[in-house]
């Protein structure tokens, strides 16, 4: 798959930027439900270890602090964690967030409440990303998270 921002998903991408972190996290992980059942594992290489050694750290916090690394990822503070992740490759970058969305359905990562609702000003991002095909979706979400941590 080419790394690139196609036409289709600029305004998406833009849309989404505009979101609190807690929003971003949430339709991250509601974009992982929908097309999980699509995905197929690639053979381990070395990005993916990087991927899954930033992981491994955060799953070792606290889900509070598992939860605060998530959002300082998605707001690219300055902390360590978030500055490891913005040196890593962009597919480290996303194979990260599959393993953090596999992690919250093992529940080894602090997951989204289940009585959360998405904030009624994502209804058109949603709808947007619902035309999307399957690429056009794992696109738009490698560009999503490749902005994401602090470069």
């Amino acid at each position: 798959m080419t790394y690139t921002t196609l036409n289709e998903i600029k305004q998406p991408l833009a849309e989404f930027k505009k979101f609190d972190a807690d929003t971003q996290l949430a339709l991250l992980w509601y974009g992982y439900l929908d097309i999980k059942d699509q995905l197929n594992p690639a053979p381990p290489n070395d990005i993916e270890a990087i991927g899954k050694a930033l992981y491994d750290k955060v799953e070792s916090l606290s889900k509070e602090e598992q939860l605060q690394a998530q959002r300082d990822i998605a707001n690219g503070a300055g902390t360590n964690l978030s500055k490891e992740y913005g040196a890593l490759h962009n597919s480290a970058q996303l194979d990260f967030w599959l393993l953090l969305a596999q992690g919250m359905e093992s529940g080894s990562i602090i997951t989204v409440p289940d009585d959360y609702e998405l904030p009624e000003n994502t209804s058109g991002f949603v709808e947007t990303v619902k035309g999307l095909d399957f690429e056009q979706r794992v696109n738009l979400t490698r560009n999503i998270v490749a902005e994401m941590g602090q470069k």
